[in-house]
């Protein structure tokens, strides 16, 4: 597949401190790509120079090929942007907006009508043509936002926490409409929360002090998700000491009247050792889970490896 997205060499200054320093990847066409990393991380950043909103203060951005420093107001037409905060008249009509939205974007206003028409379908937004946008609930207003970034169809679209203040059937839908969007367009999806971009991504890209961390696809990305506690039911817990005794296990912690958390450094292949213990000991085991590390551990891991 073709090269939709190539950053190079991404690097911006903030007055002394560097915010992104030596980032580069490629994006090929479709489907959704995840842009992780903590407050703070460069994401931002990253995201504003893709866009245009910034200039970068060394490296070059392609969109399609057009250098977008060279050609931004076309290179430009090739990309949507949703900002974090939906960039919304509030005071327009869905309608009228989304066909201010589409003369900015320098479409043919013949065409207007018909393309205003077919990104508010697509949407989900059609029925509420008429409404103001501020009498619209937050999910909608988000539908309105992401009408206005693929209203010129453009090659990539980078959608900054689009999910973010949607209660939880919002984010369902948000979901579902980010989904079908990324059938026919690439989508460049910031997120902190990591199970969004497990369930939205096929590859991610993390950023973590200003710098790549780990560019690879979801299912590489899990691979560093090992593993570090289990959680316990049983009828008749010991004391947190006959855990601790155990080799390998590092902490407990209690979580209900019989069930806890068991820390554990190593293989997980101890788990072997206690389930054995409870047949031995009848501490009358229910259920026994392994939980993945947390996505700060994750964060730290890779950073000491970059």
């Amino acid at each position: 597949m073709s090269t939709v997205l190539q950053v190079e060499n991404l690097s911006h200054r903030y007055s002394s401190a560097w915010a992104i320093r030596d980032i580069s990847f490629e994006i090929a066409q479709t489907g959704v790509v995840g842009l992780l990393g903590s407050n703070g991380a460069g994401k931002s950043t990253t995201m504003n120079i893709i866009c245009g909103v910034l200039n970068q203060t060394e490296g070059a951005v392609y969109i399609n090929g057009i250098d977008k420093r060279k050609d931004p107001r076309l290179a430009k037409t090739q990309i949507g942007f949703l900002p974090q905060l939906p960039p919304l008249y509030t005071d327009f009509t869905v309608n009228e907006f989304l066909t201010y939205a589409a003369d900015m974007r320098l479409i043919d206003k013949k065409n207007t009508r018909k393309v205003v028409a077919e990104v508010m379908d697509r949407t989900g937004i059609a029925h509420f043509s008429s409404r103001l946008i501020k009498n619209l609930s937050g999910g909608y207003r988000q539908r309105v936002g992401i009408a206005q970034a693929i209203i010129h169809k453009p090659a990539i679209v980078v959608l900054d926490e689009p999910t973010n203040g949607l209660d939880p059937n919002q984010i369902i839908e948000a979901r579902k409409l980010i989904k079908e969007i990324s059938l026919d367009h690439t989508v460049l999806l910031s997120s902190h929360v990591l199970s969004e971009i497990n369930l939205l991504c096929r590859d991610i890209i993390m950023i973590e002090g200003g710098r790549i961390v780990f560019s690879e696809s979801m299912d590489a990305f899990n691979n560093y998700m090992k593993p570090q506690a289990m959680m316990l039911l049983m009828d008749n817990p010991p004391a947190d000491e006959e855990f601790l005794s155990l080799e390998g296990i590092t902490r407990v912690e209690h979580l209900a009247d019989k069930k806890r958390r068991l820390f554990f450094s190593g293989s997980p292949d101890i788990t072997e050792t206690v389930i054995g213990e409870s047949v031995r000991k009848n501490w009358e085991l229910r259920e026994i889970k392994l939980e993945k590390s947390l996505l700060d551990d994750v964060f730290k891991q890779l950073s000491n490896q970059s």
